[in-house]
């Protein structure tokens, strides 16, 4: 099509809408264009393929434009459609059902539509916020004592011109961390590039990271200019920095050091105008010192080094975080009343270990919203895994065989009360040994009174732990 209609459609603004499609524990999303027909089925020429035994090869058709509409091709399970929650006075118990067979139907921001046992919900595409580094002290989210040193030291950051290190395990935040210092630096006003350096091979590093011109190899039709180029005057973050490889990272190297890149096909050396953010989940000065690494491009790298604890560490920071996603769940799919988060699903939330850590909380909690259709959300919005590792971990410990509590009037046999005794003892030595000794977490943790705890480590004989209340 080259008339005026391919035209018109190849200028038409692209739109914030995705599916977030949620397939057992699997959560994943789909950007929708501004126009045109998504196909949906099991079938590999689907364009959006949910492999599910619940769907149909070809299931149903969403027609995306001024308008959005579901159409069922005949499945076997059907198509259903239920409007979004949180409308006012709509209500658990009156929820718009559809079901669709060979029928259309339209659909809005916020529906959620069900093909089988999968349910796919239409939403904006999140946006992640830029966090304000200044507001470290009074910030809703900022509570723990090793968090807020971290922002004030990234507010430090942002100001110089050194390059940046951020240390800390996958989903704690790294990058959401790089875009704060970017925006609060002399740089903000230029661009932000991000490279993921973990899908960066030795064979696309120049191409990408350096551009190329006209002619340089099969395919280039005309110059491009690189990533470093692209970013001038302003920062780029590399992601996973330590997953370079070793060929690429000697290629980095040499770009910093000469602040100039060559493009595949010239022999002109360009000056680049950029600052580097890069963070890590690896100990990257252990790998520098055994060879993994190179320690120069480590030293380069490392002019100023932030370290993030993971989420597990910042206990007082799941609540509000978790309230700031729900928001942020409700604000994506349109839905004008938020639900609450159940007593229940809070401490399920506290007692998780979060491997994931703030980015698995996030995700989580999408989930729970886009399948909460009533006023609160319960455990059962969950993901199964969650509910899994919290009761798993915090099952009662199996009964030992010999030795066991032991009666003090010593005929062998632990009374009830004895029993529980011991095993009382036992979750809170452990409590304290998870918390390196801090009597108010490890109380926090047990559900009781720091006092409490005291009065019970004093009845059971258990030595004081050094105060590390903090």
């Amino acid at each position: 099509m080259d008339g005026p209609e391919a035209t018109a459609s190849r200028e038409a603004p692209e739109p914030d809408l995705e599916l977030m499609i949620l397939s057992g524990e699997e959560v994943r999303s789909f950007a929708l264009p501004a126009h045109g027909e998504i196909t949906i089925g099991r079938g590999e020429q689907s364009l959006l393929r949910i492999d599910d035994p619940s769907v149909s090869r070809n299931h149903a058709i969403l027609r995306v434009g001024k308008t959005l509409a579901i159409e069922d091709l005949g499945s076997a399970n059907g198509t259903v459609v239920r409007s979004k929650a949180g409308g006012g006075s709509q209500s658990a118990e009156t929820l718009n059902l559809r079901h669709l067979v060979q029928r259309e139907a339209p659909l809005s921001v916020g529906d959620c539509v069900v093909f089988g046992t999968t349910s796919v919900v239409i939403r904006h595409r999140p946006v992640a916020a830029v966090l304000d580094l200044a507001e470290t002290r009074t910030g809703v989210v900022v509570r723990d004592p090793a968090m807020r040193l971290v922002y004030e030291h990234a507010s430090l950051a942002a100001r110089s011109l050194l390059n940046v290190l951020i240390f800390g395990e996958t989903g704690v935040g790294k990058e959401l961390l790089a875009h704060a210092i970017h925006a609060h630096s002399r740089r903000a006003a230029g661009p932000f590039v991000s490279v993921n350096c973990a899908a960066l091979t030795e064979s696309l590093v120049e191409s990408e990271l350096f551009g190329y011109e006209k002619g340089a190899f099969t395919g280039a039709y005309q110059a491009r200019a690189g990533l470093f180029e692209a970013a001038s005057g302003g920062t780029v973050f590399l992601d996973e920095v330590g997953e370079l490889a070793a060929g690429v990272q000697a290629k980095l190297l040499r770009a910093m050091e000469q602040r100039t890149v060559t493009r595949l096909g010239s022999n002109r050396e360009r000056p680049i105008d950029v600052r580097f953010v890069a963070a890590t989940n690896l100990e990257l000065e252990a790998a520098s010192v055994d060879g993994r690494f190179r320690q120069d491009l480590f030293f380069r790298l490392n002019g100023f080094s932030l370290s993030v604890p993971p989420l597990r560490e910042r206990l007082q920071e799941i609540e509000p975080l978790a309230g700031i996603f729900v928001t942020t769940a409700c604000r994506d799919v349109e839905r004008s009343e938020p639900p609450v988060l159940s007593a229940s699903v809070l401490e399920i939330l506290c007692r998780h270990r979060w491997p994931g850590n703030v980015r698995e909380l996030r995700n989580a909690i999408g989930r729970a919203v886009a399948l909460c259709i009533g006023d609160v959300l319960l455990p059962e919005h969950l993901p199964p895994s969650i509910l899994k590792a919290v009761e798993t971990r915090h099952a009662p410990p199996a009964p030992e065989a010999p030795p066991g509590p032991v009666s003090s009037r010593g005929n062998g046999v632990a009374t009830l009360s004895e029993a529980k005794d011991v095993l009382e003892k036992r979750r809170i030595v452990e409590a304290l040994d998870q918390f390196a000794g801090n009597q108010t977490r490890a109380a926090r943790f047990l559900g009781i009174s720091r006092g409490t705890l005291l009065a019970r480590i004093d009845a059971f004989g258990i030595p004081r732990p050094r105060r590390n209340d903090d």
